[in-house]
């Protein structure tokens, strides 16, 4: 009897939901992961542009404050000159000898005050002396009368004014100040102060702010794209009584128009300015929290400019981490569900997986004994590698150690020489000493055997010098550019000093990532070439010179001699060549030069340099930064 297959749900019915829950959920999903992060992006940027606020509240204050120094600590001079009798007398009674005595007092004034120029004018506003006077375009004889702070200070009023020198075109705070006499105004004293020290301590500083006048123009910035640029509308009206007081020369005042502004608080706002392209090539527009603050004693005003662009990314990526956050827990929710589902399966599909696996394991076995024969013939291989490294690393050693005692027979001359003159001074002051001493001259015998101490500690120095540079050297080590150096130039103090060459040295004494008697026996050997090189030059000349290059450190070594053809500059590293006359060299010292920089993670070149000579060039990784020049 056949038995009829159970019912179940309709296709239709069963597809329904799967196709509901795969369209729907991910757009919600989506939406809710935008929503929570333009959220916190917004909350985020609220409590920052807060916190920058309060921090920019501190800076305005600060910068103000030195701001009002810089243009008050000036304000006392101008009254100074009504103490100086000359000035009065001059003002009095004008004659060519009291207006030398009154241009040389205030040359003295303005060099001792560090202001930009100090000059008094007459009840017509005529320059009768001035601190320039010997400049070409001095103020001597200029008719100021058409200047405010002239103007206000011939009324008895406090003179302040900031403007473009007329005469030389110059920016300048001027200070004006009536000069009494009798209770009578008999002239005017004004002193001009330059005051972009400010602007060059806050470019240093890289703080953005500016400072705009009673008229709204940026007469200071750190930005000098921003300067004598108005930050308000300018009236016809306006512009034109400017044009007449030429307070600004003929400077067009445009507009300083931002793309975008938005109000916060009183004297805060966000302003949003092109990018300088020259500058910024990640943004085109930038956006600044600009707080203003009113100056003391000034109808100026001081503008602080704190970008937020760090803010709004930090803004951005909280945003984007609750997104993903979010994102996250709605995905873990989801695969926990699908989980569960695929639990279902996975029990009906464990047989399966039991025979696979057991298939899998007599595949693995037979791999495995494969993979064990090929392990042991990497095993042998790897094994023959290290003998042969540790066969070539012993001969590089020898060849190394060979290197050196060339040089060292190389020298042996010259070494002969050094050691024999101490010696003869030894023979002679020991046989004085016994003289002297059977006489009785004991300070003569005393001064005597100091000599030969010092003698013995030369030949010491001398000896020491051949045994450290003839030890063996490490694979690893930390040398000393300095001392390598001396120590080159130690070996070879015979050569140099017979070759009577000019030596130039600029070496930092910096730790190098090289063994010491290698870094020596390299330097050894481009200097000694060097020296033979120049054998036939009249005023031999040898520079020693190093710098800073791509985080190593470049000792360059050049000489004047005859230098290297391009054909010999191509085989020169190369072993046994050698461009040295008869038995003068192995052909070795180069190669081994080479060798040792290459193994400590260096190089060394040959250069033609443009002057003439040769110049080797010997780059090597630091330990650590030098310390001053030697």
């Amino acid at each position: 009897m056949k038995c009829d297959p159970p019912l179940s749900a309709p296709p239709s019915l069963a597809v329904k939901p799967r196709l509901i829950r795969h369209l729907f959920l991910p757009p919600l999903v989506i939406l809710l992961m935008i929503a929570l992060g333009y959220v916190t992006y917004l909350y985020s940027e609220k409590n920052g542009i807060k916190a920058l606020g309060e921090n920019g509240e501190r800076q305005l204050e600060l910068h103000a404050r030195t701001v009002e120094s810089e243009i008050n600590k000036y304000n006392y001079l101008p009254s100074v000159l009504e103490l100086e009798s000359n000035v009065s007398d001059l003002l009095n009674d004008p004659s060519p000898e009291l207006r030398t005595k009154v241009n040389d007092y205030l040359e003295g004034l303005n060099r001792r005050s560090r202001s930009r120029a100090i000059y008094v004018l007459d009840t017509t506003g005529r320059v009768l002396a001035t601190s320039n006077w010997r400049d070409a375009d001095s103020y001597l004889g200029e008719d100021l009368s058409f200047r405010a702070y002239y103007q206000d200070a011939i009324r008895g009023l406090p003179g302040r004014f900031y403007g473009i020198g007329s005469t030389t075109g110059e920016p300048g705070y001027y200070l004006a100040h009536g000069l009494e006499e009798k209770g009578k105004i008999i002239g005017v004293a004004v002193i001009k102060v330059r005051l972009e020290a400010l602007e060059e301590r806050w470019q240093r500083a890289r703080l953005e702010a500016f400072v705009s006048d009673e008229n709204g123009i940026i007469i200071l910035s750190s930005d000098p794209a921003r300067r004598l640029k108005s930050v308000r509308p300018l009236t016809a009206e306006v512009k034109e009584r400017l044009a007449r007081s030429l307070q600004y020369y003929w400077w067009p005042l445009n507009e300083l128009v931002p793309l975008e502004r938005e109000s916060i608080a009183d004297g805060v706002e966000k302003l949003t300015f092109p990018a300088n392209s020259s500058v910024d090539h990640e943004h085109t527009v930038v956006s600044y929290l600009a707080q203003t603050r009113d100056l003391a004693d000034t109808p100026w005003h001081l503008t602080l400019l704190t970008p937020l662009e760090d803010l709004r990314r930090e803004a951005a990526n909280q945003g984007m981490l609750v997104a993903v956050a979010c994102a996250l827990v709605a995905f873990l929710l989801i695969a926990w569900n699908e989980r569960r589902k695929v639990i279902s399966t996975r029990l009906a599909a464990r047989e399966a997986l039991e025979q696979a696996n057991n298939e899998l394991e007599r595949r693995i076995t037979e791999r495995t004994a494969d993979l064990r024969a090929s392990n042991e013939r990497l095993k042998g291989q790897i094994r023959e590698r290290r003998q042969a490294e540790e066969t070539l690393r012993q001969a590089q050693d020898e060849l190394v150690q060979a290197g050196k005692l060339a040089a060292i027979g190389q020298m042996s001359t010259s070494i002969a020489h050094e050691l024999n003159q101490p010696l003869a001074a030894l023979r002679t002051l020991s046989g004085n000493t016994v003289r002297f001493i059977e006489r009785g001259a004991l300070d003569i015998a005393s001064t005597n055997l100091r000599t030969i101490n010092d003698l013995v500690d030369r030949m010491g120095r001398i000896t020491a010098s051949l045994r450290a540079f003839a030890r063996r050297g490490e694979d690893k080590g930390q040398a000393s550019l300095g001392k390598a150096v001396a120590a080159a130039l130690q070996l070879l103090a015979g050569r140099l000093e017979a070759s009577a060459l000019d030596l130039h040295q600029q070496i930092d004494d910096v730790e190098l990532a090289i063994d010491q008697t290698r870094l020596e026996q390299i330097l050894v050997n481009l200097i000694g070439n060097a020296l033979d090189a120049m054998q036939a030059q009249p005023l031999p000349v040898l520079w020693l010179e190093g710098d800073l290059f791509e985080g190593r450190y470049r000792v360059r070594v050049r000489d004047n001699g005859h230098g290297i053809d391009a054909e010999a500059r191509k085989h020169l590293f190369e072993p046994f060549f050698t461009t040295k006359p008869g038995e003068q060299g192995l052909g070795l010292g180069l190669t081994l030069s080479a060798s040792l920089a290459a193994a400590a993670g260096g190089s060394l070149n040959a250069e033609d340099p443009a002057e003439g000579g040769t110049m080797f060039v010997l780059i090597l990784p630091l330990v650590n930064s030098g310390a001053p020049i030697i």
